[in-house]
């Protein structure tokens, strides 16, 4: 059998893609957009106008299969755009989430009504979600969920407890919500998925300070809430079957190393070119630091190529473990290179900013959709399988 060569650079039609995408971005945004998540809604207007004009050219939900409103384009399209948006502080803000992992697993598991009241709000920019998973004692370890779903006589469900470290809950008009549904299983059975509005009666939303910014960390409080089987997701305690599909989806599609790979290309100007040992020693850190982003991004790729040959994507975890940790590196040198300059955050300032947001960031890097600890794990059980 013949083996073909992988190869991961653009195609024309991925060239045009992304000019055109830059331009958008050049044409759309303002000059010191930092992000959608500012204090008041004006980040937030800004992210959803631009998605909507990334709807009407049919870019926002390009990958999507052409019979849930996307354009049945190839996922190198799509890994195209994600780059391109995380390089430019992602304008479509909590956009994303809809459409890398609510979407696709509302078609994965959904019924024909789910899909045909979520998939066009989703691919039309006109419905945010947030991800109600992890809780006060179950973070890394996601299976050991507590939030109760108690079936009533009635047939209703009455769901009971809290969730943690939720993004952009305050925002969120649908919660993508775990809850435990028959406690006397293992831990990894009895997990069912609620598509529950966020203005029911009895949820309640409390942002947590930190150094992320305004909608980054919210805790939501669940009080005897009411779901009816219609917003169920897939089976009933089949849940863990859907976490571990949205958790592969999720890790792919937020590319980190584009957003490093911009940071560095825009650092690299600002080098000392001295011939001092602390200049070499930075300017020989930049160029191992530029051959790790290059070794992520193909990371990555290895993991969209299996996902496009219809293979389990196996990677994943190395791929983000070295992505995440790349990013913190990155930082640290920027602020480095730079001294207090870097946490300017105007456009005049160096690197147009950019540093002082992608500092604060990384710091979560290592933490979100599972920590460094658990993706070593992951990797350990990979590694490890059949042995």
């Amino acid at each position: 059998m013949t083996v073909q060569p992988m190869t991961f650079g653009d195609d024309d039609s991925v060239r045009e893609l992304r000019a055109r995408l830059r331009r958008m971005i050049e044409e759309d945004l303002p000059a010191d957009f930092r992000g959608a998540f500012i204090e008041g809604d004006e980040g937030q207007r800004i992210a959803n106008e631009f998605c909507r004009r990334l709807a009407e050219e049919d870019l926002l939900t390009m990958s999507w299969p052409r019979e849930f409103g996307g354009a049945d384009g190839s996922i190198w399209a799509q890994t195209a755009l994600r780059e391109e948006m995380w390089a430019h502080h992602e304008p479509r803000g909590a956009q994303y989430m809809g459409l890398n992992w609510v979407g696709p697993a509302i078609m994965e598991f959904g019924t024909e009504e789910q899909r045909q009241k979520h998939l066009p709000a989703i691919g039309g920019a006109k419905s945010t979600w947030c991800q109600g998973f992890s809780e006060p004692e179950a973070g890394s370890d996601l299976a050991s969920l507590r939030l109760r779903a108690r079936r009533e006589a009635s047939g209703e469900w009455r769901l009971s407890g809290q969730k943690i470290w939720t993004s952009y809950a305050a925002l969120a008009e649908w919660c993508f919500l775990t809850a435990r549904s028959d406690p006397a299983g293992s831990k990894h059975e009895g997990i069912t998925v609620f598509l529950l509005p966020m203005n029911r009666p009895g949820v309640t939303v409390r942002a947590i300070d930190s150094m992320l910014g305004p909608h980054h960390l919210n805790e939501v409080f669940f009080d005897d809430v009411v779901a009816t089987d219609a917003e169920v997701l897939g089976e009933v305690d089949k849940g863990w079957d859907v976490i571990r599909f949205v958790l592969a989806h999720e890790r792919i599609g937020i590319a980190r190393y584009a957003r490093t790979e911009r940071l560095l290309a825009m650092l690299a100007a600002h080098l000392p070119d001295e011939d001092t040992g602390e200049s070499i020693e930075m300017r020989t850190r930049h160029a191992r630091l530029l051959v790790k982003a290059r070794a992520a991004r193909l990371m990555n790729y290895r993991s969209v190529a299996a996902v496009a040959a219809g293979t389990a994507a196996n990677g994943v975890s190395a791929a983000r473990l070295r992505t995440t940790l790349l990013d913190q590196e990155v930082a640290a040198l920027a602020l480095e290179v730079l001294g207090e300059e870097g946490l300017y955050d105007d456009d005049a300032a160096p690197a147009h900013g950019y540093v002082e947001g992608a500092w604060r960031y990384a710091r979560s890097a290592t933490i979100a959709s599972g920590t460094s600890e658990i993706q070593r794990l992951l990797v350990a059980r990979e590694l490890t399988k059949g042995r």
